[in-house]
């Protein structure tokens, strides 16, 4: 069966998501904020939901249309052929969101919708009962200036979930956010990677599994595996073809902290992500950092005051990161803060900066260069 597909990814990161798309072989992507719409069937949902690493969810779009009524939205949905996808015992979990739109109450949005779904559901399987006791096919009605778009989760817990942070520090990084900080920074394993500040290893763990090709969702399940309408060959094949195309790439990575707790949490999530041989974990107060290597990398997001970290701390640790800045002239740094004062306290403008979301905050994503 074929189907629009829509990845959803963070604001900033759609252009990203579309490359990855792009370099998966799929064409004629329609980029929004929020979302990359594509066409697919189940072995494209397979391959998305197994390869993406910035994007959030794989949706199937179920419908869009206009809606300013209850009526209007009870019919749209109506006109569905849920019955095609969904199963006699689906579980049909309806969840919504409306953005300056006139159906502004999402409580009653979500019952209308449901209604809709079952009496289109009625008619496909000529039954007033359902069980909903089977696989559970998450429905969002997601309005925004009064076009309704209708949606059927595939992927279930979000695809930032790769499998190897079960615990992380006091402010983790999304993988997804990670992941576009490496893509951004084109490193290929080719050169060092450091992140001065690395936490419980994000950055580090998701540049690697890029360099290595190691696709981030090869070690986890998705919702639609449990559909009846998708072939447990078509998820065999895709993660066979994941497993072969893991590359026998050699790298250097080192990441610091100063808490030693984290560092071991680093380790641990290496170890399950693949590439626990390649990135060294070390303890170290960054005001201790130094390297005598002529060449490399520094992606890293230091604290900028919004969850951890003092405010005069802060600005000197920038400060400091500015000073390796002029005195490695061949690196490039790569460093996401949302504090306003960055570049002057660094010394130096950014090459390219872009806005990004780390959770709710707003950050800037600074990108130097080095000497060339």
């Amino acid at each position: 069966m074929n189907y629009s597909l829509i990845a959803t990814s963070t604001f900033g990161i759609e252009a990203i998501t579309s490359k990855e798309l792009k370099d998966l072989g799929y064409e004629d992507l329609n980029v929004e904020n929020g979302r990359v719409t594509f066409e697919g069937d189940d072995m494209d949902i397979a391959i998305c939901n197994t390869w993406l690493r910035t994007a959030d969810r794989v949706l199937i779009k179920m419908a869009e249309f206009k809606a300013e009524s209850f009526e209007e939205l009870f019919q749209g949905t109506l006109a569905v052929d849920w019955g095609s996808l969904i199963p006699v015992d689906g579980k049909m979990h309806v969840t919504g969101k409306s953005i300056k739109s006139t159906l502004h109450s999402v409580p009653d949005c979500q019952s209308i919708v449901k209604k809709a779904v079952v009496e289109s559901m009625k008619r496909t399987y000529n039954t007033d009962w359902f069980s909903e006791e089977g696989p559970v096919y998450k429905i969002e009605v997601a309005i925004l200036k009064d076009i309704v778009t209708l949606t059927i989760d595939t992927t279930g817990p979000g695809l930032h979930k790769r499998g190897y942070r079960e615990v992380a520090g006091a402010a983790p990084l999304k993988e997804t956010l990670a992941a576009s900080m490496a893509l951004i920074s084109k490193w290929k394993g080719d050169n060092l990677l450091i992140d001065p500040f690395c936490g419980s290893g994000t950055i580090l763990i998701e540049a690697a599994m890029i360099a290595k090709n190691i696709a981030p969702g090869l070690n986890r399940s998705f919702v639609c595996e449990t559909w009846p309408t998708m072939e447990k060959e078509v998820w065999d094949q895709v993660r066979e073809g994941a497993r072969a195309s893991i590359n026998d790439k050699d790298m250097a990575l080192l990441g610091y902290d100063i808490d030693s707790r984290v560092i071991r949490m680093a380790r641990e999530n290496a170890r399950k992500a693949g590439v626990g041989e390649y990135i060294t974990f070390q303890v170290m107060d960054f005001n201790d950092f130094s390297t005598k290597r002529n060449k490399g990398f520094i992606i890293t997001n230091p604290p900028y005051g919004e969850r951890i970290g003092v405010e005069k701390d802060i600005e000197e640790l920038y400060e400091k990161l500015g000073l390796d800045y002029r005195r490695l002239k061949n690196w490039e740094f790569y460093v996401l803060t949302s504090y306003d004062r960055f570049e002057r306290l660094f010394g130096h403008k950014a090459d390219k900066n872009r806005k990004l979301y780390n959770g709710r905050i707003q950050c800037y994503y600074y990108q130097y260069f080095g000497e060339k």
